[in-house]
């Protein structure tokens, strides 16, 4: 069984696997609409976190992790756990394509998907309007600035060809207002 993660899971999968490849499904793109009260943020000040969102001319680049044998109950317990029943999401299957040149046939994997039906769906906003919310909040897998910056760093490294211009827009609106909230005693004296 293959497993597509595209946001937290690049990084953090949480589970054991035999096997991982970077590569990309076509027919979406990522979003920041789907919101966290738990992972990334609370009830008070939701984080806000990716979903896909059906796009047929575009693709989403991530990973594919591959469980086998023990691995494909454990695994799917603990992501039923932590994506549907905390998350949101709902599943689905694909087609991945991993990025090695090597591998001609694309490869069926399950993804997690939120939809608008979820509760925790926030929708559509601004760059800078998520960048802000994403600022305030954390929840129990910590901050959600590291969310987004580890999965800008990712695409970065692992997928320097792919354009994500929804994230790389967020995370520059982010560097832009981080020193507008950080004013030392000194500085606003010099003012």
């Amino acid at each position: 069984v293959w497993i597509f993660g595209y946001g937290s899971l690049v990084w953090r999968p949480g589970f054991e696997f035999t096997s991982r490849k970077v590569g990309f499904i076509r027919g979406y793109s990522r979003r920041f609409w789907q919101g966290d009260t738990f992972h990334r943020g609370s009830e008070r000040m939701p984080g806000r976190v990716v979903t896909l969102l059906e796009d047929c001319g575009a693709c989403t680049w991530g990973v594919a992790y591959e469980v086998r044998g023990e691995q494909i109950a454990a695994s799917l317990q603990y992501l039923n756990m932590r994506e549907a029943v905390l998350g949101g999401y709902d599943t689905k299957l694909v087609k991945f394509h991993p990025q090695e040149k090597d591998v001609e046939e694309p490869i069926l994997a399950l993804v997690y998907i939120a939809t608008p039906q979820n509760p925790s769906y926030l929708g559509p906003a601004s760059e800078e309007d998520i960048a802000a919310q994403i600022i305030v909040s954390s929840g129990c897998a910590g901050h959600n600035i590291e969310y987004l910056l580890r999965l800008a760093d990712f695409m970065r490294y692992f997928c320097p060809q792919a354009e994500d211009k929804h994230l790389f827009s967020i995370e520059e609106a982010l560097i832009s207002i981080l020193p507008c909230l950080y004013y030392t005693e000194e500085s606003l004296e010099e003012t």
